[in-house]
C-alpha cells in the first residue's frame, strides 16, 4: 500500500514538473548560460514598429550604421525608480557617447541574473511601455531622416502587440560574452488618434523615390539582406517571424 502511494506521488511530481517545463519552455534556454558559465551577459530590450502595405515593410535609414535600414523603434529606457531592482540584478548600463542613449536598457548582467532580467522586462514596470518607446523613437527617427516637422501629433497614437522575440543567448563573434535581445514587435492601432495620419505619412515617404531616409523593403529584400544599394538590418526579419537571418552590421563608434 505504501509503495503504491509513493509511486503515485512520484508520477504526480513528474507530471507537474513536465507541465512547468512546458509552460516555461521559451525561458529554459535562459538557464543554459548559468550552467555553462559565470561570466557576464550582454542584454538589450527594444520595441519595433511594423508598418506594411502591398509594397512591403517601411524601414528607416540608420545614421549610426550609414547605408543601412531597419524598422522604426529602438531600445527602451528604464526609469529612475527601476535602478534599485536593476542594481539587484547586477545590471550595468553600456557606456555610450551620445546623451540620447543614456538610461537605455542595453548593458550587461551576470549570467545567473539573465532569467531575472527577462522576468523584470516582461512585467513592464520601471521602464517605458511599448507605446512610450515607439512615440519617442518615431519622433527622433523622423527628425534624423529630415522630417522633424512631420505635422503628426504622436501623443495619442497607440499600438497593438504582435509578438515578443527572445534573440539568443548566443556568442558574439570576437567578443568574450554571450548576448540576449528581448524584442517586442507592434502594429499601429488604427483606432487611436493620429494613427491614420502617421500611417499615411510613413507610406508616402517610403513611396517617394527622392526620399532616401525611408524605404519599403519586401520579404525577399529582408531575407537577402539588402535592397539595391541599401543594406537591411537583420532585426527587420522580426517583422514577419521570430528568427533573424543575417549577421549584425557594426555600429559607428
Amino acid at each position: 500500500m505504501l509503495e503504491e502511494i509513493l509511486a503515485g506521488l512520484v508520477v504526480s511530481l513528474l507530471g507537474s514538473g513536465a507541465a512547468v517545463l512546458w509552460l516555461h519552455r521559451r525561458r529554459l534556454r535562459l538557464l543554459l548560460p548559468v550552467l555553462r558559465s559565470a561570466d557576464r551577459m550582454r542584454v538589450s530590450a527594444a520595441v519595433l514598429l511594423r508598418v506594411q502595405d502591398d509594397g512591403g515593410y517601411v524601414l528607416f535609414h540608420s545614421p549610426r550604421r550609414p547605408g543601412s535600414y531597419g524598422p522604426p523603434g529602438g531600445v527602451a529606457k528604464y526609469s529612475a525608480g527601476a535602478r534599485r531592482e536593476l542594481e539587484r540584478l547586477g545590471f550595468h548600463e553600456e557606456p555610450r557617447s551620445h546623451p540620447d542613449m543614456r538610461h537605455d536598457l542595453r548593458g550587461f548582467v551576470p549570467a545567473r541574473a539573465l532569467a531575472g532580467f527577462a522576468r523584470w522586462w516582461s512585467r513592464g514596470e520601471g521602464r517605458e511601455s511599448a507605446a512610450e518607446c515607439l512615440r519617442r523613437e518615431l519622433d527622433e527617427e523622423l527628425a534624423e531622416v529630415g522630417h522633424a516637422h512631420h505635422g503628426v501629433d504622436l501623443t495619442g497614437v497607440d499600438f497593438t502587440p504582435v509578438r515578443t522575440v527572445l534573440d539568443g543567448p548566443h556568442r558574439v563573434p570576437g567578443q568574450p560574452y554571450r548576448q540576449l535581445r528581448l524584442i517586442e514587435v507592434c502594429d499601429l492601432d488604427p483606432a487611436s488618434p493620429g494613427a491614420s495620419g502617421l500611417l499615411r505619412l510613413l507610406l508616402e515617404l517610403a513611396g517617394d523615390p527622392a526620399d532616401e531616409g525611408i524605404i519599403r523593403a519586401s520579404v525577399f529584400d529582408i531575407e537577402y539582406g539588402r535592397r539595391d544599394r541599401c543594406y537591411i538590418q537583420p532585426q527587420s526579419a522580426y517583422l514577419f517571424g521570430e528568427r533573424r537571418l543575417n549577421a549584425d552590421l557594426p555600429m559607428m563608434r
